[in-house]
């Protein structure tokens, strides 16, 4: 998404001269949220970008994997060969994170990328007994697709709690038992400790069978490839963008996954794994390359999630909020909740809610200020709730 954004940006920004993607599969460039919904189940072939390239003068170089940048000779080293640049987008975006000593062993698989899903494919139909190691977003939504397809399934997760890396345990406490609803076992503090040819061994000794394993445990920035580049990169391997995506060398920028950008809105840099960052931030690029004016780019982050028969929304950052209110009961099949920091609405999470994740998205981007009682009723609509105009 964020280097065919980038692409067709600069055309709508009218930038004029050769632009080339290049990229390390062979396949068109393609959407990825349908990859672990509709394409893993067989029930779309693709998710191919409706994107005529040819008629927009953008040359795809597709199955080259770059290798290095030399920003000196102003050249991206590739498995076969340079490719000139006057100015480069990195959007390389991010690679899952592996189980140790997995590589090898039959069965094992991740789910980013269309291969990924097409080895995935046969598990399903084959109805495999499957044990996913992480509840994360990832982890839950291949559990869904595995359910649906009748595969018997068992999510392993270290933690207490499903998502517990990305959300507070007030709002996950409910989603334990949507695994069960679904038929899934969820074992939560549970900790792998080797996985075998067939089974996948906790610590403590426990086995449990497993056909096939879908390890789903996080990503991280696919950035190896610049060590030695002068690109800065931070502590969690991702570039270091400022507030127009420059990198700190002159003429590269950065974009999607593989990018951290510093956010005045919460006053800290935030490293965003989701597919609205990857389509907003190309614009922001295209325009400093173009010349055209532009905001510092601090978008309100948005995703969503759809697992267990439930649309999840989210929208903001809940980081150093200091209010929690929650809008209807969590056990109910609709419900929200919605993060404050000094009254001020700074994140919001929607089950089956898209009215408020639609208000509560705008709310954040104009920085409004809610009356905590009324925000609390969930007959009450969020803007409803705004107790005074937005700074």
């Amino acid at each position: 998404m964020a280097g065919v954004q980038s692409a067709v940006a600069l055309r709508e920004s009218g930038h004029e001269g050769p632009v080339t993607v290049v990229g390390a599969e062979p396949h068109p460039p393609y959407d990825r949220p349908p990859l672990s919904k509709a394409v893993l189940l067989g029930q779309a072939e693709g998710s191919a970008f409706d994107i005529d390239f040819a008629a927009l003068g953008v040359e795809l170089m597709l199955g080259r994997e770059a290798t290095g940048l030399r920003t000196d000779a102003r050249e991206v080293d590739t498995d076969q060969g340079p490719v000139p640049y006057d100015a480069l987008v990195i959007a390389s975006g991010a690679e899952p994170v592996t189980l140790p000593g997995t590589r090898g062993v039959p069965g094992v698989h991740v789910l980013r990328t269309l291969d990924d899903v097409e080895r995935l494919r046969p598990v399903l139909e084959r109805q495999h007994e499957v044990v996913v190691v992480g509840a994360g977003w990832i982890g839950a939504e291949f559990a869904t697709a595995a359910r649906a397809a009748g595969c018997a399934v068992t999510v392993v997760e270290a933690a207490d709690r499903p998502l517990a890396g990305a959300l507070p345990a007030e709002v996950t406490a409910p989603m334990a038992g949507w695994y069960e609803e679904s038929g899934a076992t969820l074992m939560t503090g549970a900790r792998v400790e080797r996985v075998e040819e067939g089974a996948v061994v906790l610590e403590g000794g426990r086995r449990l069978d497993a056909g096939a394993v879908l390890v789903g445990i996080g990503a991280r920035p696919a950035t190896g490839w610049l060590a030695g580049s002068g690109v800065e990169l931070g502590p969690d391997g991702a570039v270091l963008a400022d507030a127009w995506l420059r990198t700190s060398v002159p003429d590269v920028y950065a974009v999607g996954d593989c990018a951290s950008f510093p956010s005045a809105r919460y006053g800290e840099r935030l490293l965003v794994h989701h597919w609205d960052n990857a389509l907003q931030g190309p614009r922001t690029v295209a325009a400093r390359i173009t010349g055209a004016s532009m905001d510092p780019y601090d978008p309100v982050p948005y995703f969503w999630s759809e697992q267990f028969g439930r649309f999840v929304q989210y929208a903001g950052h809940h980081t150093g909020a200091d209010t929690l209110i929650e809008r209807g009961e969590k056990a109910a099949p609709a419900w929200s909740a919605v993060w404050l920091r000094d009254g001020v609405l700074v994140a919001l999470l929607a089950v089956g809610r898209p009215r408020d994740l639609a208000q509560g998205r705008k709310l954040i981007e104009s920085g409004a200020r809610l009356d905590a009682g009324l925000a609390a009723d969930p007959a009450v609509s969020l803007k409803k709730s705004v107790v005074e105009p937005a700074p």
